[in-house]
């Protein structure tokens, strides 16, 4: 049979299917639907070092070939994850990538330190489209300098591997990823969600401002993993418009060693296991004894 399983930073996964952070909530709530055990590893909603309320509603905003969300980064808080959510992943034995986040470079570092290694926690994902709050809020994203600032400073307090999610919103994305790995980042997830607005004709209003996802961003994230793939030499996480198995393969094959998949769940909840099943469906009719034996084939 086929092999599903792939290795990240040293540690065996099922399979390469994740979800996109924020899109299973703490993980119990798709429980009711299928197990988290079925993933590859999930990915925690954003967690900061302190609860966090986020934004007022509306929240989700559904468009034409994607989603905006302006959830705001509401979370538990790491502490209250750990303590209430984690038992959940460590009953069923499923790996986590932690995703988090900071206003500022302190709350990055203090929220990195708090995280214990242990071993189901496969990585650390910064999200790295926060405002910081000292700098007029300017992306921690945007700026170079910065990310190699925030990504040393952390890599300086945590054993655990850490992973950049950079945001679309750049003129240079090689700049900033390039930052990132001479900072000794550990490897990247492409992309994050891409900053937009709604204007309301009705009552002249703009009912949210929020990031876009969905199949509207699978091009431009595609691009992203392609030429990255190309030029640095650590794993890529894929995520962007993920809505099928296809388009799945498609991220494996320009350089993705694994996916995330969001805004599908909100349109089917069934989207990530069966894209599980079309996965090894296909490496079993095309006789490909490992599916990481397909990243990187796009590029010849």
């Amino acid at each position: 049979m086929a092999s599903m399983s792939v290795k990240l930073f040293g540690k065996n996964l099922r399979n390469p299917v994740m979800n996109a952070s924020g899109t299973l909530g703490y993980g119990e709530e798709i429980e009711p639907l299928w197990g988290i055990e079925n993933l590859g590893a999930y990915v925690t909603k954003g967690l900061s070092l302190n609860p966090h309320n986020g934004n007022p509603t509306p929240r989700v905003w559904e468009e034409r070939q994607g989603l905006i969300n302006s959830i705001g980064l509401q979370n538990v808080g790491v502490d209250r994850f750990f303590n209430e959510y984690f038992p959940l992943f460590k009953k069923k034995k499923t790996p986590i990538i932690v995703n988090f986040f900071g206003f500022t470079e302190e709350e990055y570092v203090a929220c990195a330190r708090r995280i214990k290694p242990d071993n189901l926690i496969i990585a650390l994902e910064m999200n790295l489209s926060c405002p910081n709050v000292k700098q007029g809020g300017i992306s921690f994203g945007k700026d170079p300098e910065m990310v190699y600032k925030i990504v040393k400073e952390v890599k300086a307090v945590t054993r655990i591997p850490i992973i950049a999610k950079l945001t679309p919103e750049v003129r240079n994305l090689r700049e900033i990823a390039g930052a990132a790995y001479d900072a000794g980042v550990d490897g990247f997830t492409l992309l994050n969600t891409m900053p937009s607005l709604v204007v309301d004709i009705e009552k002249c209003s703009v009912p949210i401002r929020g990031g876009l996802s969905g199949p509207v961003l699978r091009p431009i994230a595609l691009k992203a993993v392609y030429e990255i793939f190309s030029s640095l030499h650590v794993p890529i996480l894929g995520s962007g418009g993920i809505m099928n198995y296809s388009d799945a393969l498609s991220f494996i094959m320009a350089g993705a060693c694994a996916v995330q998949v969001g805004t599908a769940t909100f349109v089917d909840p069934y989207t990530i296991p069966k894209i599980i099943q079309e996965l090894k469906n296909y490496l079993e009719q095309l006789r490909c004894p490992r599916i990481s034996d397909l990243t990187g084939v796009a590029h010849g």
